[in-house]
């Protein structure tokens, strides 16, 4: 009679640290999404208020001339990459308030250098994309996390598109052709709606129980980064078939 009760134990301590897991693992996600929508949401204000402040009736302001009329504009541009190589880099070696603290700064440089679209694109088509992409990447990433389907196998298709997309992209300055940027713009919407499910359940997979907060902290810093920039490339290409123009 004492076995089965034995057994009875193991299976109560099994289901308890079973809800211990999934618990813990819910608050990690929960935590990836709220850095992700903080990221967004300065991003947002930094494009507007930089806008705002930088054109007036569609001509630039003294404000708008320096940063995006003179060579402080590749400053702009470039600044974004360099931060975002400097947290993937350093991450580990940085504590968790400074990772944070960086990832609002690249954030906030992502919406410098993004607020000129509002010449190119009116401000209600914007909204409507963003709403879209809303939509369309929460639907994605709910499926990467609930889904019992291995997506690992297709992150090497997924990086060898996402790399196509970028010498595409280059190559197209030079270019300048409509046809080549609309299959740009396709491929690259399913690259990062592909990107959006295998990135949401890598990042699951990388929640371990027994993290201390320093590394879990790093860790969810990371997904955010991860997730952010999916939903931000993914906003992007989307907004060239919504978009409507100027």
């Amino acid at each position: 009679m004492a076995e089965p009760r034995n057994y009875q134990v193991r299976g109560q301590v099994g289901s308890q640290a079973g809800a211990a897991i999934d618990e813990g693992l819910r608050s990690y996600m929960l935590r990836v999404y709220n850095l992700m929508a903080m990221g967004l949401a300065i991003t947002g204000v930094a494009a507007w208020g930089t806008f705002t402040l930088s054109f007036s009736d569609g001509q630039p302001t003294a404000l708008g001339q320096v940063l995006f009329g003179s060579p402080l504009r590749w400053v702009i541009i470039l600044a974004p990459l360099a931060m975002v190589f400097f947290l993937s880099f350093r991450i580990q070696k940085m504590s968790v308030a400074a990772a944070q603290t960086t990832f609002w700064i690249y954030s906030g440089l992502v919406g410098l250098s993004l607020a000129s679209i509002a010449l190119v694109f009116t401000t209600e088509s914007i909204v409507q994309t963003f709403f879209v992409t809303a939509a369309a990447f929460g639907a994605l990433s709910l499926w990467g996390y609930t889904t019992k389907r291995d997506l690992s196998g297709i992150g090497s298709f997924l990086f060898m598109g996402l790399i196509g997309v970028i010498i595409a992209s280059v190559v197209n300055i030079f270019l300048g052709s409509s046809a080549l940027q609309f299959a740009i713009s396709a491929i690259g919407v399913l690259v990062f709606a592909g990107l959006t499910a295998y990135d949401t359940q890598s990042i699951k997979e990388m929640y371990y129980e027994g993290d201390g907060e320093a590394v879990a902290g790093r860790k969810a810093i990371m997904g955010a980064l991860r997730l952010y920039l999916d939903f931000l490339n993914l906003f992007l290409f989307l907004l060239q078939f919504m978009g409507n123009r100027n």
